[in-house]
């Protein structure tokens, strides 16, 4: 019998659900219902008004300074974080709804609130642009619907906390170290430093939901990760160009957004107590395989090459690696 929170959801929102202080709790997850609990409270202290801040951003550099080449490309590439913040918005509202321990709701809840202002603050920056976000490409959007549209609680968690919000993650990173545009780069330390936060609630309370998946369901939620890896690089193909249009590589974003990814995996299987090399390595090589394919260095153009470099890869694994360093409590 699948647990109740691991059925589609939702389940029935006008159920109030008294027996939610019934449930003996081990040891582990005393410690992360601590964990999101101040995951709550630290939202709280750290809410930053976006009307106010995107305003006095504009006034101390002059308004927003983007090169007119530099329009479109960077505008495509925010529309994804635009859109990506309403599908987070969607869904922590629908786990503030449907999480029943008092700690991992209160978190839930506090994510929402921080996605809304993430949403809103997004469409007036690139409304500054004088741009109005259009639909998504197709992967990117796939990606999205995937992950709203997710069977069961753990694939959102999973989905959203530990391979969306850290590609988000990427983008942010990459686009202050490029120092793309003045007021963006600055507005995106805040989104940065509430990100950060979220990625909490997946890795303190996902594996709360896999203890109690028996070993078909747990197959079936890391065959749902690696497909979305897959999805998530079909994306970063189609925004190729306007990521080199703002003078990024597209294998660096990827190789970042991995690690970021993996690390964010890494805390999590900490949290459950278990080590998974074998299943990382795989996932890894997989990767390895189509960034080889699909983003080569510059200056290798060969098919046979690119072929061997994947094979390469695949086999032994990647030949780099970066920093994905997540400072998940904020």
């Amino acid at each position: 019998m699948i647990p109740r929170l691991l059925r589609k959801t939702p389940t029935r929102p006008d159920l109030i659900p008294y027996e939610m202080f019934d449930a003996d709790r081990t040891a582990s997850e005393v410690h992360a219902a601590k964990k999101l609990e101040a995951m709550y409270h630290k939202g709280q202290d750290k809410v930053w008004d976006g009307k106010a801040l995107l305003a006095e951003l504009v006034e101390r550099h002059g308004g927003v300074q983007l090169p007119q080449e530099q329009f479109e490309p960077l505008s495509r590439l925010f529309s994804v974080i635009f859109w990506g913040e309403l599908a987070a918005w969607k869904i922590a509202a629908e786990l503030a709804l449907e999480l029943e321990p008092l700690e991992a709701k209160m978190a839930a809840t506090s994510q929402a609130h921080d996605e809304a202002r993430h949403f809103y603050v997004m469409h007036d920056y690139l409304e500054l642009l004088g741009y109005t976000p259009e639909p998504l490409l197709p992967s990117a959007a796939r990606v999205l619907d995937e992950v709203v549209g997710a069977n069961n609680l753990a694939k959102k968690l999973l989905g959203m906390h530990l391979m969306v919000e850290p590609i988000a993650l990427t983008l942010f990173q990459v686009a202050r170290q490029q120092r793309i545009e003045p007021v963006l780069c600055d507005l995106l330390k805040f989104y940065e430093r509430d990100e950060a936060r979220h990625v909490a609630l997946g890795v303190h309370y996902l594996p709360q939901l896999i203890a109690k998946m028996n070993p078909l369901e747990i197959a079936d939620l890391w065959g749902w990760q690696l497909r979305m890896f897959m999805i998530q690089l079909d994306g970063l193909r189609e925004m190729e160009s306007d990521i080199r249009a703002m003078g990024m590589h597209p294998r660096d974003v990827l190789r970042l957004g991995q690690a970021k990814q993996l690390r964010a995996a890494e805390l999590m299987n900490q949290e459950l107590g278990i080590d998974t090399p074998v299943l990382r390595a795989f996932f890894e090589r997989v990767i390895e395989f189509r960034m080889e394919l699909d983003f080569p260095p510059d200056g290798v153009t060969r098919r046979r090459d690119k072929l061997r470099r994947a094979v390469n890869g695949m086999v032994n694994g990647p030949a780099e690696r970066v920093d994905g360093s997540l400072a998940i409590h904020g």
